[in-house]
């Protein structure tokens, strides 16, 4: 109560003043005067009166012996609509709009491999990285400690309009393949419904990942975080949704990979070999960006979706200036769909022309279309990707997931022997949730991969993770940024 008494005093001490000082005004600047500090007298009572409602309330509490969140507070809840001073005058001070949470986690990786990968990625089972030749990494059996799944991102909204969200790993790839680093994940700003940045594409289905601890996940997955600009049209519960995105050719060279420049079609006659190859010489030439449409349907039997996508596909000789394009198109459906409990089946069926740069490994957009060096042109590799898993909650400390994933290029006459052709990953798991925030989990993971020539290579590795997550909830709810 003494905080209500001076709260009191120091209306009245306003109030004597304000009285003074009117005395010495002319009728029109008294009747304006006392207009305005009549509406600020109502607001200092409002304020007054919710508090006492608010200690009212807590006293009700504490006699009826109900439990209360310890972090919430009689002077908490005044401080949320403090006064400020404009000029001589007082007035309610609006709460800022910004809300602000920093997640994350920390997580560690023991796995032991019963055969050999690229030791740039031994911390993951990507199947692109088994090699087909016996040896060519070493003997079998290989031991890997790993942090690199360790995330911290930060996200927030002002108001109900704007969005944002900043986040990073430390999974190291392209020039940092194998390193610990951080690397970005999520760059994302939303303006009502349009959105521009990075994230995930909007070909892809993110829900349909499934509940495992190894890194890269399911080898037939479109799965690809790009930069875009996305318009959504809300639909109720369900979504429908265009984008733009940044397009990026990934473009094989074939058998003519290491051949001379002036061995090369629709060389000059004239030619003096520099030294550089069909591989220095071929690039990828984007000048329109990829183009996708997703329809999104939700309800109480989980989701499913269709997503299609367009693409320009183009390359250029850095040598004769020439460049070429194929059109690449995509269709991707997948669902989600609860069965028991919280179980959930997780499907996903693609298909296209060209769409390997958005598939989670393996993917091929184009390629030589002929042996015959005289003959080749480019064309777009056909692509199959399929992903089927089942995450099975036991109970609320326990589950389990099960699943199996596939890409299978339709390769061209003109890829090279030991290009991939096609990739398959089996999962299996048990992971345990000791308490909130902590996984404790053990996975046993089977990849193979298959060349154009046919030749094979397997791996299988077991895992264990144990993994800390976070959330700071709102640090920044209702206070000046």
């Amino acid at each position: 109560m003494m905080h209500f008494r001076k709260s009191a005093l120091t209306v009245a001490v306003i109030f004597a003043t304000s009285a003074l000082s009117v005395q010495a005004a002319t009728d029109a600047e008294r009747i304006q005067s006392l207009e305005l500090q009549l509406q600020q007298q109502k607001a200092a009572m409002e304020q007054q009166q919710r508090m006492l409602e608010t200690m009212n309330a807590e006293l009700q509490r504490l006699k009826s012996g109900q439990a209360e969140d310890t972090s919430t507070s009689v002077v908490a809840d005044a401080e949320k609509m403090p006064m400020m001073v404009t000029g001589d005058k007082l007035a309610p001070k609006e709460p800022s709009p910004l809300s602000v949470s920093v997640y994350g986690f920390a997580q560690a990786d023991m796995i032991n491999d019963f055969k050999r990968v690229d030791p740039d990625w031994d911390d993951t089972l990507r199947v692109t990285t088994i090699p087909t030749k016996s040896g060519t990494y070493g003997q079998d059996g290989d031991f890997v400690f790993g942090v690199r799944q360790s995330r911290l991102g930060i996200k927030g909204n002002y108001g109900e309009d704007a969005t944002f969200m900043l986040e990073a790993e430390l999974f190291g790839t392209g020039g940092d393949a194998g390193q610990t680093t951080p690397r970005l994940r999520h760059a994302w700003a939303t303006y009502k419904n349009f959105g521009m940045g990075q994230t995930w594409s909007n070909f892809m289905d993110i829900d349909i990942f499934p509940n495992t601890i190894d890194y890269w996940g399911p080898t037939g997955m479109v799965f690809y975080r790009n930069q875009q600009a996305r318009y959504t049209f809300p639909m109720g519960e369900d979504e429908f949704s265009l984008s733009i995105e940044d397009p990026g050719t990934a473009l094989s060279v074939g058998r003519f990979r290491d051949d001379d420049e002036c061995d090369l079609p629709n060389a000059p006659e004239d030619c003096e070999s520099t030294g550089s190859t069909a591989g220095d010489l071929f690039q990828s030439y984007n000048d329109l960006p990829d183009f996708s449409a997703r329809y999104r349907n939700n309800g109480d039997f989980g989701h499913y979706q269709v997503a299609g996508i367009v693409r320009k596909l183009g390359y250029e000789r850095l040598d004769t200036g020439k460049k070429d394009d194929e059109l690449g198109w995509g269709i991707n459906t997948s669902a989600g769909i609860n069965t028991w409990g919280s179980d959930v089946l997780k499907l996903q069926v693609a298909y296209g022309e060209g769409i390997g740069n958005y598939m989670n490994d393996g993917g091929l957009d184009i390629a030589p279309d002929s042996a015959d060096p005289t003959r080749a042109k480019a064309e777009t590799v056909p692509l199959l990707g399929i992903s089927a898993y089942y995450d099975r909650y036991w109970n609320e400390k326990w589950s389990s997931t099960i699943g199996w994933s596939m890409t299978d290029l339709d390769t061209s006459d003109g890829q090279g022997p030991t290009e991939f052709e096609k990739g398959q990953i089996a999962t299996i798991n048990l992971l345990h949730y000791p308490r909130d925030n902590v996984l404790l989990g053990t996975e046993f993971g089977w990849g193979q991969r298959e060349d154009v020539n046919g030749n094979t290579g397997s791996d299988y590795r077991i895992q264990f993770s144990l993994k800390v997550s976070f959330d700071s909830g709102d640090l920044m709810k209702g206070r000046t940024p």
